[in-house]
């Protein structure tokens, strides 16, 4: 599913929302221009086995073209990490800022921008700050307690949206959004509830994270993060609502506006 918009209004402009979405974006063209993406992924990207033990040996899996009597195969090799330049446990936000490829970074970008200014409106640009920083900081932490050997580098902003998309729920519980659904070959157009979205959106990603067939923990998406970033912006904006610091809820508008 394909969110187009919803029906929130902003009162403010989402300044930190789209300084987030630009971060993001001066990360990712680093990656792509600045020549060493696979050095630049190892050091800044996660990777649990390196958080839990930070003086250990870190051997990881390469697949290597080599040259055999039939043509080039692609066969597996393996090799030892270098130390960390950086503190491990700084990875858990510099991966944040780093994607795996185009759709990657498009997608999420997409879905910050559709959900973000609308929570930054209720939290405040500070506080919307902070909170994004610390749900995906608790998303990286979920990612570690889930698969704490794991030696792949885990990159990408998903968690940290995924708290804001957590947010958005509890805060905007009427919110209705226009979402492309594509149907085996037909794409349709639909307005649904955001509780109907978003619950979709966590079934997909409790799915993958529980059921071994569909289990992607193996192909390097951290549906687990995904999962604990959601559940960590919602308890969250219930906390903030609990203590009254939240903003005035705007007023809803109708799609014709």
């Amino acid at each position: 599913m394909i969110p187009i918009k919803d029906d929130i209004p902003s009162r403010s402009s989402p300044l930190v929302n789209y300084a987030l979405i630009g971060a993001c974006a001066l990360g990712f063209m680093v990656q792509v221009f600045g020549g060493s993406e696979a050095a630049l992924v190892e050091t800044y990207g996660l990777i649990p086995a390196r958080v839990v033990h930070p003086d250990a040996r870190i051997v990881v899996r390469d697949l290597v073209p080599r040259r055999t009597f039939f043509g080039t195969q692609l066969v597996q090799a393996y090799r030892e990490l270098p130390p960390p330049r950086v503190s491990p446990w700084l990875t858990l936000l510099t991966c944040m800022f780093l994607h795996g490829g185009w759709l990657h970074f498009l997608g999420n970008a997409w879905f910050l921008h559709i959900f973000g200014d609308n929570v930054e409106d209720r939290l405040g640009h500070l506080g919307y700050l902070f909170f994004y920083l610390f749900t995906g900081i608790a998303s990286s932490a979920i990612h570690i307690l889930s698969d704490p050997g794991s030696t792949i580098p885990t990159i990408g902003a998903s968690g940290a949206i995924s708290g804001v998309m957590g947010a958005y729920l509890f805060l905007y519980p009427k919110a209705r959004i226009l979402t492309i659904v594509p149907i085996f070959f037909l794409i349709q157009t639909l307005i649904l509830p955001a509780p109907i979205f978003l619950g979709i959106w966590f079934l997909f990603q409790f799915a993958q994270g529980v059921l071994p067939v569909t289990s992607m923990e193996a192909g390097g998406v951290a549906v687990w993060a995904h999962i604990g970033g959601f559940v960590a912006g919602l308890i969250l904006a219930m906390l903030l609502a609990a203590t009254h610091r939240l903003g005035p809820r705007p007023t809803q508008r109708s799609w014709e506006d």
